[in-house]
């Protein structure tokens, strides 16, 4: 059936639904939120909402449309700033996967298998881009799909995930599985004097979250959050080489886990964006706080598509920054987003790993375990 459209926040919007998972996504950038997972005793909605999305305030016209609809998980082709041109192209920031207006294709419901599908034909660089949200009934994941056809030569790209935590300093505890390069964006993230602000020493290089360097000298626990109330960072970490590589946010008052789930040879790195009050400039305003950027990317950092394809720090001690597309190849990027209910006890997570097809146990510091109903074959799955 054709997808239909409600308004969300002041976005029009499309909706799927399972018997476990609510979700929306924007026309507009097709931006993936609010997201309410149905956890049993309580719904939970991981996924930020820009302030002046929930107050559907007027922004100034001449942002890019992402910052309108700001909100949950987007794709970004390429991923980035892209202030800089590259070969005669003038992308957007974050493409125009992330600007653009998204057309249905198909909403289909099939034996407890949700779908929705829209479609984006690109026009800086001529291709398609076809978005595809799954949902399965009974599982505690998202199932996100992009494939791109019909584009040849060099793209970074990746997936923008905000998740807005409590507000209480460290209410939520961050992990990843193996990195094997964390480095704090090699500059200032922010410009004091067009009123942004960041904490974290640029370029330091770190090996655990936990300690990682301050502008002001001594170090800072990344792994804890909201922290550095005031400021706006982010740092990178390289995946170590494998199939399957997550990150995990416990938050042990209020009970439950949320955990990303990639194949690192497409997204071969995770970008932290720590935005905790940090701009002061429109339309952020000092309230854009508690926000976690968690976004699994194959790019340089945030700085866009000429960055990423040059050489740059990253590729220089052999780490990729950007994908090659074929236009006779399509390329698939998938994603899974989820939440599980954990036991009291449960802290950090130390440990993440698919137990069979339909689930993956999920294990503390504490050595105390979780499971989700999620099928980790999705993630290799390509569409030809």
């Amino acid at each position: 059936m054709k997808p239909t459209l409600d308004s969300i926040h002041g976005q029009p919007s499309y909706s799927i639904r399972s018997d476990k998972i609510e979700a929306h996504v924007t026309k507009l950038a097709g931006m993936l939120g609010p997201v309410a997972f149905d956890l049993g005793k309580k719904k939970v909605s991981p996924f930020s909402v820009a302030p002046w999305s929930l107050n559907e305030e007027v922004i100034d016209v001449n942002l890019p449309p992402l910052l309108h609809s700001l909100r949950g998980d987007f794709f970004c082709l390429p991923f980035g700033g892209n202030e800089s041109p590259f070969r005669g192209e003038t992308h957007p920031p974050h493409g125009e996967t992330a600007n653009s207006i998204w057309t249905p294709k198909k909403h289909t419901y099939i034996e407890g298998q949700h779908e929705l599908h829209l479609q984006l034909k690109t026009k800086v660089r001529s291709g398609l881009v076809d978005k595809y949200i799954h949902l399965r009934d009974g599982h505690d994941a998202i199932y996100q799909r992009h494939v791109i056809s019909g584009m040849n030569g060099p793209m970074p790209l990746g997936h923008h995930a905000m998740l807005k935590f409590p507000d209480s300093p460290g209410s939520g505890q961050i992990s990843t599985s193996g990195f094997i390069h964390g480095q704090v964006l090699p500059f200032p993230f922010e410009n004091p004097e067009s009123g942004g602000y960041h904490a974290l020493k640029p370029d330091s290089k770190f090996r655990s979250l936990k300690k990682v360097s301050l502008n002001s000298g001594g170090h800072t626990d990344l792994s804890s959050y909201p922290a550095r109330k005031g400021f706006d960072d982010l740092a990178l970490l390289v995946n170590k080489p494998g199939n399957f590589a997550w990150t995990a946010v416990t938050f042990q008052k209020e009970r439950y886990v949320y955990f990303a789930l990639k194949d690192p040879r497409v997204l071969a790195s995770t970008v932290l964006w720590m935005s905790n009050a940090g701009r002061h400039y429109h339309p952020w305003n000092g309230r854009h706080e508690s926000v976690l950027g968690i976004e699994d990317v194959t790019a340089y950092y945030h700085v866009g598509i000429a960055e990423s394809v040059k050489k740059n720090a990253l590729r220089d001690k052999g780490f990729i920054t950007h994908i090659q597309l074929r236009d006779r190849n399509p390329f698939t990027v998938n994603h899974i987003l989820g939440m599980a209910n954990i036991p009291p006890g449960f802290d950090i997570v130390k440990k993440l790993k698919p137990i069979n097809n339909s689930s993956i146990q999920i294990t503390s510091q504490s050595g105390k375990q979780a499971i989700a109903k999620v099928d980790s074959r999705f993630l290799y799955e390509t569409v030809t």
